[in-house]
């Protein structure tokens, strides 16, 4: 499996890149799966259905299957940051392609998605994790680089470039686990 991260600012296009990705990665046969960090108290559940009933109850879990989706729902009895290779560990074997929306401080393999228009710093220049930068403005860049500067609105050679270089992305599960138990 290959794992790559997105990160960048709020509203810098980091989902709507992902989501041009998934379909141009699945059109070359590649089963993609996605981790998206929130920031916030979220929930998938609603108030009356069983599954809400079940995990208001008290269940730790509750899965819910039918022929075409799986959810499982998790409910921590205390605050409990799970990293990044945590959430990958429970992903389905079989992925090619895994797309990380987020955990900007991780120790994966990073595009950073930058905007001049955001009016927020870059990233790459501090930070060794990431590989390439996505953005609609090279020329407004604070600062030379040697990575790879790909157009943000191009999906189509984003996704070329993640293919060709996708032995860089390989991820090795034993690397990062065996530290974190």
């Amino acid at each position: 499996m290959k794992v790559v991260g997105f990160a960048g600012y709020s509203g810098s296009g980091k989902t709507h890149l992902i989501e041009r990705l998934i379909p141009l990665l699945k059109q070359q046969g590649l089963r993609v799966s996605v981790v998206k960090h929130a920031h916030h108290r979220f929930d998938i559940d609603r108030p009356g259905k069983d599954t809400f009933r079940h995990r208001e109850a008290g269940a730790f879990e509750v899965v819910v299957a039918s022929g075409r989706r799986l959810a499982l729902m998790r409910e921590f009895e205390r605050e409990t940051q799970l990293s990044v290779h945590h959430l990958i560990a429970e992903l389905y074997d079989g992925i090619d392609w895994v797309l990380v929306e987020g955990f900007k401080d991780s120790d994966l393999l990073k595009i950073e998605v930058w905007r001049a228009a955001s009016n927020k710093p870059a990233r790459y220049p501090d930070d060794e994790f990431i590989v390439a930068i996505a953005t609609d403005s090279p020329a407004a860049m604070p600062e030379p680089t040697l990575r790879p500067v790909l157009d943000l609105n191009d999906a189509d050679a984003v996704a070329r470039w993640l293919i060709d270089n996708g032995e860089r992305f390989q991820y090795h599960a034993e690397r990062y686990l065996q530290h974190d138990v």
